[in-house]
């Protein structure tokens, strides 16, 4: 099978280092990944074996997919059968000849899903420290209105044990997984690449190390994307505590369940466990049950996007744009075309 016909699919928690990732990868000649596409949670639109007459109108409201990946309606079907159908025409439409798919955190919930829909598909899933994960999107809930909503840092802790799920699910199905840690990436970035490029059966760029020239035209111009905007692979440095002292001790104590589960093999980061206490039957449960809540929201949402009038979804937008008094600028506009 040729290289270009199988699907590669890069996932991991938000704030995970999946946009660095994505861009290093993008350096490579033979690969052409699109940027949180996120058609899959549009799926509805494709229900019953024909899509919506608007589908590319409402995906491209959705999340400015194909303004930001410069994409020519003309040139995508009308009439799809399936969300997989959408999904290949559109990868394939931007990738040319070279290996197609998308990079996207919002299918860590979605593995089980993605095989489904292609068999053939290879995964590359990058883990990261569960409090290093949360206290990015702490800081980023300060510049950005997407990481500013109610439960964003339950979804990147309990995320993680929902995305090592779905990947012990392929790896059981014998589906081609290659996993990678975040840490490791920034530290030795040649080693990494080269990884990739062997499960990926091409051969290895040393373009792929660096993000000088890289193409970021498809990111959100948003704040939090700085670093990956720029020319270095930033490794981080120390920086004052964000994470509130209930949530921080929240976090160890996953930590410290999840160690125990995998025979402290994951989650790989941090090493050794903070706390060796660990969350009550009660707490597992009731954050489980505000997970579950949050997940059927996200879900709700993405509904609304694929039936209610674009009229009706713009006015909703504008007015949590003029409550927020958020700036009319150009830019803005793009941003705040992320659904909330």
């Amino acid at each position: 099978m040729s290289f270009n016909t199988q699907p590669v699919f890069v996932v991991g928690i938000w704030r995970s280092g999946t946009s660095l990732l994505y861009a290093l990868l993008n350096q490579h000649p033979d690969i052409s990944l699109m940027y949180e596409s996120d058609l899959l949670l549009l799926s509805p639109m494709f229900a019953g074996g024909k899509a919506k007459a608007d589908w590319k109108q409402r995906w491209d409201f959705w999340n400015v997919g194909l303004s930001r990946h410069e994409l020519d309606p003309q040139r995508l079907p009308d009439q799809v059968p399936d969300v997989a159908a959408a999904m290949r025409a559109v990868c394939q439409e931007y990738a040319g000849s070279g290996i197609w798919g998308c990079k996207s955190p919002s299918y860590y919930d979605r593995l089980d899903l993605l095989s489904r829909l292609f068999p053939d598909a290879r995964f590359i899933i990058i883990w990261r420290n569960p409090a290093d994960t949360c206290r990015s999107i702490v800081r980023a809930s300060k510049k950005t209105s997407f990481f500013g909503k109610t439960g964003m840092a339950k979804r990147g802790l309990l995320g993680n044990r929902e995305m090592k799920r779905g990947c012990d699910l392929l790896l059981s199905r014998g589906c081609q997984v290659h996993q990678l840690q975040y840490e490791e990436m920034v530290a030795e970035p040649v080693a990494h690449m080269e990884a990739i490029c062997e499960f990926l059966r091409i051969p290895y760029d040393p373009r792929m190390t660096t993000l000088k020239g890289a193409d970021r035209s498809a990111i959100f111009s948003e704040e939090h994307h700085k670093a990956v905007k720029g020319e270095k692979i930033v490794t981080g440095a120390a920086r004052p505590e964000v994470l509130p002292p209930a949530l921080k001790a929240k976090i160890d104590r996953y930590v410290a369940y999840w160690k125990e589960q995998y025979g402290g093999q994951w989650p790989a980061y941090p090493p050794v466990p903070e706390s060796f206490a660990k969350p009550s039957i009660l707490e597992r449960t009731w954050d489980q049950a505000a997970f579950k809540s949050l997940q059927a929201w996200d879900r709700t949402v993405a509904v609304a996007y694929c039936f209610l009038p674009i009229a009706l979804l713009g006015g909703y937008r504008a007015l949590k744009r003029q409550r927020k008094a958020v700036p009319a600028k150009k830019e803005d506009a793009v941003q705040s075309s992320k659904p909330q």
